[in-house]
């Protein structure tokens, strides 16, 4: 595949390293508003690049037609409007919070558990999701779709870091070091806990993952997610 990166930070970087050991180019590195985008050259884009300029990235590359996913968090309000264009332009999208294989794994594991504990109400859920001091966002976009597949699945109303009622799911975030991702679900009852982690140990694994997302899309039309990538439906 011929590859546009639409931001060229961390994970652009990650992307751009792994790529040529499974067969790809990149052929642009875009990172500002100014830089050239070759759409007629491209493949597929992949878009890591920052909440401000996540939606029109995604848009461009629609309008002209180039199958793109995207794993910038903080621009999801407009998520709506992306669907739509996408399918008006009969294009092809991913959008996910968090690309690692093992993590969508992990989010469906998420979903089965909360399920089970639904029916003992005797527990209680809590979401810890711990990264480097130099995320910014917090909680983490996989912590919030942690946080919605329990509420899918339970009585909870909504989450918050600081909640005021039973019905608000907690959600806590912690800065430590060169953390690359840890997160925990809760399960708590006044006997016992069940939790369940996922420890990222580097970020190849979120760059992998996008590639592998990446490949699945090509030649496809439609709005997709990792659970249509993983075959996890």
């Amino acid at each position: 595949m011929k590859i546009g990166l639409f931001g060229y930070g961390k994970m652009g970087k990650m992307i751009e390293g792994l790529a040529p050991g499974r067969g790809h180019e990149i052929r642009a590195r875009i990172d500002g508003p100014g830089d050239v985008v070759p759409f007629g050259e491209l493949d597929v884009a992949i878009d890591f690049s920052s909440p401000e300029a996540a939606f029109d990235n995604i848009a461009r590359c629609l309008e002209a037609g180039v199958p793109v996913i995207s794993g910038t968090t903080g621009w999801l309000e407009r998520y709506g409007e992306i669907t739509r264009k996408c399918e008006k332009l009969g294009g092809a999208f991913i959008y996910a919070s968090n690309f690692s294989l093992g993590v969508n794994l992990f989010f469906s594991l998420n979903e089965y558990l909360a399920g089970l504990m639904a029916k003992n109400p005797g527990y209680r859920a809590s979401i810890v999701e711990t990264h480097h001091t130099q995320k910014l966002d917090a909680p983490s976009g996989t912590a919030i779709t942690l946080a919605e597949g329990v509420l899918s699945h339970t009585d909870y109303d909504s989450w918050s870091p600081d909640p005021e009622t039973d019905r608000e799911l907690p959600v806590q975030s912690r800065r430590l070091g060169d953390v690359p991702g840890t997160h925990v679900v809760s399960w708590n009852s006044s006997v016992d806990r069940i939790d369940i982690t996922h420890t990222a140990h580097n970020r190849e694994g979120f760059a992998l993952g996008a590639l592998v997302a990446a490949e699945w899309l090509v030649g496809k039309k439609g709005v997709y997610s990792m659970k249509d990538v993983l075959n996890l439906r």
